[in-house]
């Protein structure tokens, strides 16, 4: 029994042990073996690369809050951006009209007379997002369609980007993107056409254009457009948003973050400012008018007569 017990122990250890102690071992001329050196760990590198994404996660926040929240939106309102610079797959061909450029391409353009008669520049104001972005692909299409086709050599195509674009759009009254500006006379003589509420497409821009069916539309002609009496007020008020665009990008994000913010703390303190109330005013008390009773006329002269003919009796008696 004793010898039967230990032959099942030698079988339970043998079963535990590792097979590498069963190896032929080492012989003379071999190399000496050596074990694999363990992998380095990256524990340590991977717990800094965390601390250094979490202390940069405020940061990240300030500059999505101010660049993509309601402080953005509410400058896009007026044409300026605050966001920075943006990933745009516009096609370069097409030139891109700023501030900077807009004489040298369209006003100051080398044409002869009778070019300069046919000239037809067609301009896009949008975004690189929502329907703009439909608009801007519509708007390339038809570019190479024109190309494949051969004509509409007097046509050029041209791009405005509305949020970095400030002078422009102002001179022009362009409150919305995107929109299809059709210009002539050197950008003198425009015609303006919502791209939201036009069902383009590359064969409809492109017969908008050959057929010249942008001129059903009257050009605008008011005091503030290009020639107009007041087009100094539209000329001042680009001015001032040139400057406040061109200020705004030098501020660091958080700081206008911080301003935006106090400044809407300050304006909701004001509306909710309690008003002061005047004391009461205490209603004076109305005198009250004595009635005087009213005697008819009759009965007056009755005892007027009656006083006079009493006074006669006892004037008699006497």
């Amino acid at each position: 029994m004793r010898l039967r017990a230990l032959q099942l122990g030698l079988l339970v250890i043998t079963g535990v042990a590792n097979a590498q102690y069963f190896s032929a071992g080492w012989t003379p001329g071999q190399p000496v073996p050596t074990e694999p050196a363990a992998a380095p760990m990256s524990w340590p590198h991977a717990s800094q690369e965390a601390g250094s994404n979490h202390a940069s996660t405020p940061s990240k926040f300030l500059d999505e809050v101010v660049t993509a929240g309601p402080v953005s939106a509410i400058m896009s309102l007026v044409g300026l951006n605050v966001s920075g610079t943006r990933d745009v797959g516009w096609d370069e061909r097409i030139p891109l009209i700023s501030d900077s450029n807009y004489h040298d391409i369209i006003v100051n353009e080398e044409l002869s007379p009778e070019e300069e008669e046919k000239r037809v520049c067609t301009v896009t104001a949008g975004q690189p997002d929502g329907i703009s972005k439909y608009v801007d692909t519509v708007f390339d299409q038809t570019y190479n369609y024109t190309l494949d086709k051969g004509d509409l050599p007097h046509v050029r195509f041209g791009r405005i980007d509305y949020l970095d674009v400030t002078s422009i759009t102002t001179k022009w009254a362009v409150w919305s993107a995107p929109t299809l500006v059709v210009l002539q006379d050197r950008g003198q003589t425009l015609r303006f056409y919502q791209g939201g509420r036009m069902h383009l497409s590359a064969e409809f821009l492109y017969q908008f254009l050959k057929e010249e069916v942008w001129r059903m539309k009257e050009p605008w002609r008011s005091a503030f457009s290009p020639g107009g009496q007041r087009e100094w007020v539209l000329d001042y008020f680009a001015l001032v948003l040139s400057t406040v665009y061109s200020f705004l990008v030098r501020v660091p994000r958080w700081l206008m973050y911080v301003a935006s913010g106090g400044a809407a703390s300050v304006i909701i303190n004001l509306l909710h400012k309690p008003s002061t109330r005047r004391p009461a005013l205490k209603p004076t008390p109305k005198q009250k008018e004595t009635s005087v009773p009213l005697v008819a006329k009759g009965e007056s002269t009755a005892t007027s007569g009656r006083g006079q003919k009493s006074t006669s009796k006892r004037k008699g008696k006497q």
